[in-house]
């Protein structure tokens, strides 16, 4: 059978993407972070997805101790309405620092350990314009890196 890891937020594009990956017929492995973020709601519904999907689960408990970001730090209002003509400019209060990055690094040793061959991520192109690591390129390079630096093929 098919295997792939998942990146599950518990928000509603990590949820499409879980169900796309068990529609095309993958075992899925997901995985789900708790890295000091304000809405640890997210979790429990992370959870609720996985077990409604019959997924095997695990929460990394991970610290991202560095602030300047709206998620990260209580000092920082999240903002309530984002406009997406300024974020092409500028990059969001609610970016987290290497937050995609540091995720997939982590889903690609998952992938390796349970033989795996695809990651799934619910980023998508409204996000691109203002965080760096939801751009289309960023993917496309680093799918190129997991093809370099991995012994699956």
């Amino acid at each position: 059978m098919k295997k792939a890891v998942i990146l599950l937020s518990g928000g509603m594009d990590s949820a499409v993407t879980l169900r796309i990956a068990k529609k095309r017929g993958y075992k899925t492995y997901c995985l789900i972070f708790d890295y000091g973020q304000r809405h640890k709601k997210e979790i429990e519904f992370a959870k609720q997805l996985a077990r409604k999907y019959s997924s095997e689960y695990t929460v990394l408990n991970i610290k991202l101790p560095w602030k300047k970001s709206a998620l990260l730090d209580r000092k920082i209002k999240v903002p309530e309405n984002r406009n997406l003509s300024t974020e092409e400019t500028h990059i969001p209060l609610t970016y987290v620092p290497g937050r995609n990055t540091i995720f997939i690094s982590f889903a690609l040793s998952y992938a390796e350990a349970v033989g795996a061959k695809h990651i799934f991520i619910g980023a998508h192109a409204r996000d691109f314009s203002g965080y760096p690591d939801c751009r289309p390129i960023y993917f496309k390079r680093f799918n190129s890196l997991i093809k370099k630096a991995t012994k699956i093929k």
